[in-house]
């Protein structure tokens, strides 16, 4: 079909007309001079656009979006500060590999580089925190460069991209065709293809194991193209017998109940399973990559073990870590190769594994006793007990799989970790790799946008709540019925944990004021409560979870607890720091 056959649109149309065809519904924004063209042509397309109150948020809700889907989330700024605003969440996508498309605007072509109003080099700057990115100068281009960046973004290992487009080319008009546009059949690496004697050394190893253990990470939420591979790893774990930790982002990707599971790894991870890890004789590494939270100090990490690592992308490889095998490839496809090649040989190492699955469980016990959760109520509020009785009310409602807990960054995020338990992937969403304060509220925003079947909470803490409060309005103005719990102590919780651990409690700038967060909450149009005491968090959660619309509880929590276990900077994962057991609230107790 010839050029005149297709319809003229301006470049504005043709990217709303190529969002649509790809399933785009939803667009988070801030609208500004140099994309105006763009926002002007929204009116003629059937796509819902969310106007934040912050750039930096709409780059977070794309990114919730994304991980409470596996859908691409999108979002867009204009240029200058409004696409540099955008940085922080777009780093956030980055190291967390979501799927997010930044659209931004840019000055017109003919006066690039001449430091224009509110020209600034977007391309340059998000080069390192972005999968790909492109400069569009002309409307013709526009449509196949916006398919070639959710290409990108989705395939693979996924990714953020950013596709600039001067503000000449959104005026201008082209012939569009949305299926002329397609880009070329998506390439895989040539390294992704795991060689049959390398799935024979594996299947030897796990054969011969003892002490097995499996990491599992984001990647198996984000395998098969964002479908997953959590009945693959269910599957293959029930089928060896093999006990599984996870990443922080791992979890929810193996249900927490199962009697295979172990719990959190790492920092902030279950002693028992760190434990477990540096005695284990084989790690079975699923679509994680061996970060410093994760390994503690390298030259001490799982000294026994023989270590297979099943990953997509392979510049992860040997990287932190090195390993024994390395299975490159979709981490579901290589499930579906590597386990019936285990199974046409009965397991000869069932009753060893079971042996070691009763030596890891004996090791909870002498956890349980410094667990606060376990301690009496001493009239004491902690954040440990909110956690816990917020998912406490969601089992008691049936609603445990049905809720997305969306979590900001620091002491609370870990006691999320430890005290919810995830049945269901994608039921947390946190900044892992980033660590990025604010980004709690406007994540849950797009999590709500993309499952508003679903409970969604917020858990954040006084200090990252108040970075994007103001996003509370677009709560209000997109009629979302989103649950806000502020885990309230007074500090910048784990700045101040650290000060008092390693530097001789200077508690230099981390006590914060904060405003009155019901009150606050008010003003925007929210309901809200404050919770002191532990016999009023489940009435109160409760009250918030049914009331159908937002609603934000300030639980004043005790303001010098800390997050246990902790392993301190450069020790090994074995050398953790545990609760003592005399007095709760005492950081740098030694073991008694």
């Amino acid at each position: 079909m010839s050029n005149n056959q297709h319809p003229q649109l301006t470049g504005s149309e043709i990217l709303w007309a190529t969002l649509v065809g790809e399933g785009v519904t939803t667009v988070f924004g801030y609208p500004g001079g140099a994309i105006l063209p763009i926002y002007d042509a929204l009116r003629k397309f059937p796509i819902h656009h969310v106007l934040v109150r912050h750039e930096q948020g709409a780059a977070h809700m794309a990114d919730g979006y994304a991980r409470a889907s596996g859908r691409v989330g999108v979002c867009m700024a204009t240029s200058g500060p409004g696409a540099t605003n955008l940085v922080t969440g777009i780093a956030t996508a980055m190291l967390d590999s979501i799927p997010i498309v930044c659209i931004t605007g840019q000055v017109s072509s003919k006066v690039l580089g001449s430091d224009a109003f509110q020209e600034v080099d977007i391309t340059g700057i998000t080069l390192p925190i972005t999968k790909h990115n492109f400069l569009v100068t002309r409307a013709e281009d526009i449509a196949a460069t916006v398919r070639q960046a959710f290409q990108i973004a989705r395939s693979g290992r996924p990714g953020p991209v950013l596709v600039d487009i001067t503000k000449d080319a959104q005026q201008a008009t082209a012939a569009f065709s949305f299926e002329a546009a397609i880009p070329e059949p998506y390439r895989p690496h040539p390294m992704l293809k795991a060689t049959s004697t390398s799935f024979d050394d594996a299947v030897a190893l796990i054969r011969n194991a003892k002490k097995p253990i499996i990491l599992a990470g984001h990647g198996i939420n984000q395998a098969d193209n964002q479908r997953g591979a959590e009945a693959e790893v269910i599957a293959f774990a029930e089928s060896q017998g093999i006990p599984v930790a996870s990443t922080l982002l791992g979890l929810g990707s193996f249900p927490a109940a199962h009697p295979l599971s172990l719990g959190m790894m790492g920092m902030h991870g279950e002693s028992w399973v760190n434990q477990a890890i540096q005695e284990a004789d084989l790690l079975i590494a699923l679509g994680m990559r061996f970060d410093d939270r994760v390994t503690g100090n390298l030259a001490h990490y799982a000294p026994n073990a023989k270590k297979i690592h099943i990953e997509i992308d392979p510049s992860e490889i040997n990287k932190n870590v090195k390993v024994d095998v390395a299975l490159i490839g979709d981490l579901k496809q290589t499930l579906h190769t590597l386990q019936p090649m285990l199974s046409a040989h009965a397991s000869t190492s069932l009753e060893s594994t079971k042996a070691w699955l009763r030596e890891i469980n004996q090791s909870k016990g002498t956890a349980a006793v410094r667990d606060i959760i376990n301690l009496p109520d001493n009239g004491h509020l902690y954040a440990a007990h909110v956690i816990h009785d917020i998912w406490r009310e969601a089992v008691a409602a049936g609603r445990e799989k049905e809720t997305i807990i969306v979590t900001d960054v620091g002491q609370h995020q870990m006691w999320e970790a430890q005290y919810f338990k995830h049945e269901a992937p994608r039921t947390l969403v946190t900044s892992g790799g980033l660590g990025t304060m604010g980004f709690a509220l406007p994540a849950a925003i797009g999590a709500k946008t993309a499952c508003p079947e679903k409970d969604v909470w917020v858990i954040a803490g006084d200090g990252g709540f108040q970075m994007t409060a103001s996003e509370l309005s677009t709560i209000v103005q997109e009629k979302l019925a989103i649950n806000i719990a502020v885990i309230n102590n007074g500090f910048l919780g784990m700045v101040r944990q650290w000060q008092e651990a390693f530097y001789d409690k200077n508690y230099s700038a981390s006590p914060i004021l904060s405003p009155d967060f019901v009150k606050l909450a008010a003003a925007h149009g929210i309901d809200g409560a404050h919770v002191s005491e532990r016999k009023n968090v489940t009435s109160t959660v409760t009250k918030a979870r049914t009331s159908g619309h937002a609603f934000l509880i300030n639980f004043q929590v005790e303001k010098e607890d800390g997050v246990y276990p902790m392993i301190a900077p450069g020790a090994a994962l074995h050398e953790m720091v545990r609760r003592p057991t005399k007095d709760p609230l005492l950081e740098t107790a030694e073991d008694e």
